[in-house]
């Protein structure tokens, strides 16, 4: 195959898992999650201000998002943009919830990195 073909199915893959992770975040499925994580996943969560938190490994970052998922049950993210390129994607996002009986939302941006069809980094940054 040519580069250029070469590019465009990299840009596909990375896509199809970047879709299919959010679609199975948004239904709050820790263990779907964990399909689609590599071993040795990062994950840097935006709080607490001003660097976060880095959590490394498949196991430690289920258990985040499954304690996330348990204590913000009606959250879910939208996408608004995402940007591939290659085994890399920018997802602009916004977090809707209610806080304190109240519509809330929150503007930030993930930055992944996919290897073999999985997540091996998603880094989170917020507006605000």
């Amino acid at each position: 195959m040519r580069t250029e073909q070469n590019v465009q199915l990299q840009d596909q893959a990375t896509r199809r898992t970047i879709d299919h992770f959010n679609e199975v975040f948004n239904r709050h499925d820790a263990d779907g999650l964990a399909a689609l994580l590599t071993d040795d996943t990062v994950f840097e969560d935006t709080s607490p201000a001003p660097d976060g938190r880095r959590i490394e490994g498949k196991a430690a970052v289920v258990e985040f998002w499954r304690g996330w998922f348990a204590r913000n049950s009606g959250a879910r993210f939208e996408a608004e943009e995402i940007i591939v390129s290659g085994d890399r994607a920018i997802v602009r996002w916004v977090y809707h919830k209610t806080r304190n009986g109240q519509p809330w939302h929150l503007r930030g941006v993930d930055i992944f990195a996919v290897r073999d069809g999985k997540v091996a980094a998603k880094l989170a940054y917020v507006k605000g």
